[in-house]
């Protein structure tokens, strides 16, 4: 065993409930416990440098990875988190490690850190610093500025005001919750202070702190004292469950599930059967409520189910209780026929939330941890209801491997359904594009924390890279589908090799960015070049160390997904996929029409 772990395991085992506190997915409906976080302690034996102060804090913060890439801006800060009890994974690139972190702390619900030097290391990672805004993780992002006495004068990768927007990268707003440059060791009890009530906010927490080389080296002279801080659950007032009583019970209602309420979905199953209440999830709510379920109506948005609008047209409910969702355009597409007769019931712990995707329909709102209300709602709805009305269900049906022919993508998601989903405990990440169509139309869950894409930011490469950070947080198999565009503009095959993370990259190969391909043809755009050469990703798998096979033909999907899972190594099933048939996303191109993206006179307007 070696030193780092020696020093982890003499932590964990001398003050494991103070140094690392348990962390749970705060809002969102995930809360559930009292959270007390102390902060860095004033016993010290040595002068410690400002590096070796902040790591420490981190470690108290309760985090156990940092995911970046080094350089000689930010050594000190890169040895100190080397030498200490968080386990440093080097990645390839910042993008990368970016969405590595976001996919950690959605499995384990810990905050992270990503590390960067200056210049083109932090420009690198904002891509991923977004998404994890974007996507509610908690993320506190470290990176090198340039120090006083060299601003100004052209040093190299320059990080100061005269090179870089202050406003975005080091100042509290779209991007950061919180951000700031530390200039001295006195700032640092404000900080930790600062950051500490950020992770035990609800929601999403993304801070960045800017630390010039000469600070992170200077000693620290400033005592830290102890402080602690606790997060209580956000609770509705019983003024307002009753209301939400009265309004739920003057006629039926569905169940409107959104990622937030991932932390709710024992209460939100006894609710359901209690009330027979219709239930439908977004694509990121999958799983949330079981897909098997007799009142299980399908995946709302982005790659959803016609069974959702015959259920609104054909039972349309008198409301809708949404709860932990933003209802944003690949979750709802504002389409008015998901508006109930009579309004929403949003619950939800972000007040700028409820009545922005639909501002004109009337929406009873409880600012509100999703668990905690849906408990107080249950004490109204005591009975199980005696009936469920007879609902429609997403279209299943299994097709029959071919004997000849490239794979046919809902063949291989059949495949999926069965190797990963149902014979294994491996979570799943689709990436964007026709990867994210396919699993969330075609793949069923019935529990939370096994399917995660992103429908908000939905960069290229989050799944492809994240998906080490899932598999390394769990200590066991994760699985991203992926186009092979995707494959090719950032994967962390490599970076998975060195650490022997058992991750596995499911690869639409079909010599297309074919969701651009398939999307002009519907909106009527011809002569668009979407092609890309053939890549053999079972080569390059391969000679980045790891393992994998392709698939030519449908009777091959079998033999080679259970290999990829019995793999201990990571591996890449290369799919030559059929690329004309169409993927399950026509909502979509309804709302880029009504969008104003349509050809006319053969030029491209939007």
């Amino acid at each position: 065993m070696d030193s780092k772990s020696l020093t982890a395991g003499d932590l964990e085992r001398s003050s494991k409930s103070s140094i690392f506190p348990p962390f749970s997915p705060f809002g969102d409906g995930q809360t559930n416990t009292r959270l007390d976080i102390p902060i860095l302690s004033s016993e010290q034996s040595a002068p410690l440098s400002v590096a070796e102060a902040v790591v420490r804090m981190l470690q108290r913060l309760g985090v156990r990875h940092a995911f970046g890439i080094s350089g000689g801006a930010i050594a000190s800060l890169w040895a100190s988190l080397e030498h200490s009890a968080i386990d440093v994974l080097h990645f390839r690139h910042e993008a990368g490690a970016g969405f590595a972190a976001i996919e950690s702390y959605f499995v384990n619900n810990r905050p992270v850190v990503v590390f960067t030097t200056t210049g083109p290391g932090i420009t690198n990672a904002l891509t991923a610093l977004f998404a994890a805004r974007w996507e509610g993780a908690k993320v506190i992002f470290l990176s090198a500025a340039t120090s006083a006495p060299q601003r100004g004068r052209w040093a190299f990768q320059e990080t100061s005001t005269y090179t870089m927007p202050n406003e975005l990268i080091c100042t509290s707003g779209s991007l950061f919750h919180y951000a700031t440059t530390i200039e001295s060791d006195d700032e640092l009890p404000e900080i930790a202070r600062r950051l500490a009530l950020g992770l035990t906010r609800p929601g999403g927490f993304v801070a960045h702190l800017s630390i010039p080389t000469t600070t992170q080296s200077s000693l620290l002279k400033t005592p830290l004292p102890d402080a602690t801080f606790s997060q209580a659950l956000t609770s509705p007032e019983e003024s307002a469950i009753a209301k939400a009583v009265q309004l739920l019970s003057e006629a039926p209602f569905a169940i409107w599930v959104g990622f937030g309420a991932r932390g709710a979905a024992t209460e939100i199953r006894q609710l359901a059967e209690r009330t027979g209440a219709a239930v439908m999830s977004s694509p990121r709510g999958k799983g949330i409520f079981p897909e098997n379920h007799p009142q299980y109506i399908g995946v709302t948005g982005f790659g959803g189910h016609a069974s959702i609008l015959q259920y609104m047209q054909e039972q349309r409910p008198g409301r809708i209780l949404v709860l932990g969702s933003r209802l944003g355009e690949f979750t709802s597409f504002w389409n008015p026929a998901m508006i109930p007769s009579r309004g929403f019931v949003h619950i939800d712990i972000d007040p700028e939330v409820p009545g922005t995707a639909y501002p004109s329909v009337e929406t009873f709102f409880i600012q509100s941890d999703v668990q905690a209300f849906v408990k107080s709602l249950l004490e109204y709805f005591p009975e199980r209801a005696s009936q469920c009305p007879v609902l429609p269900h997403p279209h299943s049906a299994i097709t029959s491997p071919r004997s000849k022919g490239p794979v046919r993508p809902d063949v291989l998601m059949d495949a999926i359904q069965q190797v990963f989903v149902e014979d294994s405990d491996a979570v799943v990440l689709t990436e964007a594009g026709n990867s994210f169509a396919w699993g969330t139309h075609t793949l069923r869950f019935t529990e939370p924390g096994r399917y995660r894409v992103s429908t908000g930011f939905g960069s290229m490469g989050h799944a492809t890279t994240g998906v080490v950070g899932a598999a390394l947080a769990r200590n066991g198999k994760a699985v991203a589908i992926a186009g092979d565009g995707a494959m090719l503009m950032n994967n962390e095959i490599n970076t998975a090799v060195k650490y022997q993370i058992p991750a596995v990259w499911i690869v639409l190969n079909d010599a297309h960015y074919n969701m651009c391909t398939q999307g002009m043809s519907l909106l009527g755009f011809n002569g668009v070049d979407t092609q890309i050469p053939s890549a053999d990703f079972v080569a390059i798998a391969r000679a980045m160390g790891a393992d994998g096979i392709r698939v030519e033909e449908e009777t091959e999907l079998q033999t080679a997904l259970e290999k990829a899972l019995a793999s201990k190594v990571p591996f890449v099933v290369d799919v030559i996929i059929d690329p004309n048939q169409t993927a399950p996303f026509g909502n979509r191109i309804q709302s880029l029409i009504k969008q104003g993206a349509k050809e006319i006179k053969g030029e491209l307007s939007l």
